[in-house]
């Protein structure tokens, strides 16, 4: 519990007031260090609030413009970029990945669709053999290991988190359509058209504005350890190999690589302006970038099941959509069971609630010990869906 409460800063409508509440107990009541979150409302921004400190020192406060890495919140946007591309006629959801990457049919792929990819069930949580944090960044060499590698399970029978290797796997079929890797994408159809402050990777010169990720508490990270014996080869395959956390995130090499399952830096307001494209079925900041069908896709549950990497960490089965996680009896993205949205390590989230048409996005440096569903999220979850 901390002494002092940091000054929030922003603006948020009276009539979320809850909102900003949660968020200065979040302060207050839950070790929060620095953090942002954002909420819109039918596209319009009605809670913009940040606070604390950008580092552990606290010689920084957070700023309006603080950039934080949001770990695998990154992953909806790079489900944008496949679902843009399907919009557009270039990507079939529904036929094999070889057909857009032949050398994907190795060790009995030929099988795996691209909604397999999208939803985690691909069998590719992690690659069977070593992979070390500088071959993460090579690009060419992951993906050329991906199509190579036999899948854990047999694909589309059961989710899997893809915790890094979805963003080269639903990348790499971005890269053979458009020609485009997911960064490059992304920038040239949704964050650059919309000003929206979002990079996959993070540009050198913009590295004054990005907060220090912290660890968790040292009891935390020996419980996380200690787990990690009882885990299956194929969760070990996602969650270590290689192993990465905030001392890694927080290097320059970290920064500059291109790793879009897990290293997007974005503002809590860009994260919920991404989500809340979704949120607008397909429409935001006046421009439409997908069709009300094709946003609608994301939802598409792909089946519950107890997730093969991340299930102990659930009380009860979880399901995908086409990209994003279903909120479903968990209630992680709120009480509506089709809102979706994806968590980050740590503790970030994004949301996207079509049927409320709202957003929200949550990035925060000082990490958590949860799978999922962090308390500080949830708090806010919970604050915005009670005034709602």
């Amino acid at each position: 519990m901390s002494e002092h409460v940091p000054d929030v800063h922003g603006h948020c409508d009276a009539r979320f007031a809850a909102v900003r509440q949660a968020f200065e107990e979040n302060f207050r009541d839950r070790d929060e260090l620095g953090a942002a979150v954002a909420v819109t409302v039918g596209g319009e921004t009605v809670v913009d609030l940040w606070g604390g400190w950008a580092d552990a020192a606290h010689t920084r406060p957070w700023e309006r413009d603080t950039l934080v890495n949001v770990w695998s919140t990154s992953k909806g946007p790079v489900a944008l970029c496949a679902h843009i591309l399907a919009n557009r006629g270039l990507l079939d959801l529904d036929a094999p990945v070889a057909a857009y990457w032949p050398e994907f049919t190795a060790a009995g792929k030929d099988g795996v669709l691209v909604r397999h990819l999208l939803s985690h069930r691909a069998g590719l949580s992690g690659l069977r053999e070593p992979h070390s944090l500088q071959e993460l960044y090579d690009w060419e060499l992951t993906t050329a290991r991906l199509a190579a590698t036999q899948p854990w399970w047999e694909p589309g029978t059961r989710s899997g988190y893809h915790a890094l290797t979805y963003g080269f796997l639903v990348g790499e079929v971005v890269r053979r359509v458009s020609g485009l890797r997911p960064a490059a994408f992304l920038e040239k159809e949704v964050t650059g058209p919309l000003g929206i402050d979002f990079t996959v990777g993070l540009p050198e010169q913009e590295s004054g504005r990005a907060a220090e990720l912290v660890h968790p508490p040292a009891a935390a990270i020996r419980e996380q350890a200690s787990s990690f014996s009882q885990l299956t080869p194929a969760a070990l395959a996602a969650l270590a190999n290689p192993l990465v956390g905030a001392r890694e995130a927080n290097t320059p090499e970290w920064r500059a690589a291109e790793i879009p399952a897990a290293n997007g830096h974005g503002t809590a307001r860009a994260v919920a302006a991404l989500y809340g494209i979704f949120a607008g079925r397909g429409a935001y900041g006046g421009r439409r970038i997908l069709s009300a069908e094709a946003a609608e896709r994301v939802r598409e549950g792909q089946g519950s099941c107890r997730d093969l990497v991340l299930g102990a960490g659930f009380e009860s089965e979880t399901e995908l959509g086409l990209g994003l996680w279903l909120s479903g009896p968990n209630g992680s993205y709120g009480p509506n069971p089709r809102a979706v949205g994806h968590d980050g390590f740590g503790g970030s989230c994004g949301l996207a609630d079509p049927d409320a048409e709202v957003s929200l996005g949550y990035v925060m440096n000082r990490m958590g010990p949860h799978v999922a569903d962090d308390p500080r999220k949830m708090a806010l979850v919970d604050a915005l869906y009670s005034v709602l």
